[in-house]
This record gives C-alpha cells, sequence and structure tokens, in this order.
C-alpha cells in the first residue's frame, strides 16, 4: 500500500476534520441512527430487544452495528448479565448524558423549521 501525501487533500480534510472541535463531535453523533438511539436510551437502561422495539424499522445488524460504534467512541456502555437467557443491557455513559440537552435544543429547532416549512408550503401551494 502506498502512502498517502501529507499535502493531499484527503490527508489535509483529515487533519481539519480530527483538530475541529465542533466536526469531533458531529462525527461521535453522526449517522442516520446513531442521535436516535443515544436519544431513546437518555437516562435509562434498555435491552437489544427494547431498542429494537423502538426501532422497527431498523435492521438487526444494523443496530448491532451502531450500538457496537456507539461503545467504541464511549457514548454507550454495555453491560452483559451471566444468566441464562444471556441479559444484555445498554446505557450511556456520563460522556453521552452531556449530549441530552443538545439533543433537546437539536429537537426544538427541528420542529420549530418543520412547521415553518409546512406553512411557507402551504402558502405556496395556494392561489
Amino acid at each position: 500500500m502506498t502512502a498517502r501525501k501529507e499535502n493531499s487533500t484527503y490527508s489535509l480534510n483529515e487533519k481539519f476534520i480530527t483538530e475541529c472541535d465542533l466536526t469531533y463531535a458531529a462525527n461521535k453523533i453522526g449517522g442516520r441512527w446513531k442521535i436516535v438511539i443515544l436519544d431513546k436510551l437518555g437516562n435509562r437502561k434498555l435491552r437489544f430487544g427494547e431498542l429494537k422495539k423502538e426501532f422497527p424499522y431498523i435492521t438487526e445488524r444494523m443496530l448491532t452495528l451502531q450500538l457496537r460504534a456507539l461503545e467504541q467512541d464511549e457514548l454507550v456502555k454495555r453491560t452483559v448479565y451471566a444468566e441464562i437467557p444471556p441479559r444484555v443491557e445498554y446505557e450511556l455513559t456520563p460522556m453521552a448524558l452531556e449530549f441530552l440537552p443538545i439533543f433537546c435544543q437539536l429537537s426544538a429547532w427541528g420542529k420549530k423549521n418543520k412547521a415553518l416549512k409546512k406553512q411557507a408550503d402551504l402558502k405556496g401551494n395556494l392561489p
């Protein structure tokens, strides 16, 4: 495998992304499912099956991949109990709990702007 040039666009972009605090945070929660998984966990522990019920349209494989990524990023703690049948619970780490107020603000922003867009669309459709 050849080494990337230090001044290549890819290398410069990678350096920018890893050094920018906002981009670092956004990459931690980026993706289709991570932010909603973190939001659903909130201040509670949920088992895999409970999370699956919360998201009926996500495949088990995708949910597993997202949970593993969140665990690797130290945003989710996975606890395995030595029981039969095996029991696994997921909960937010202290680092992830810091995101909850931000999620509330994002949700409020989304609700407000979705309503404004809907109003604008309705006005645009009137003769």
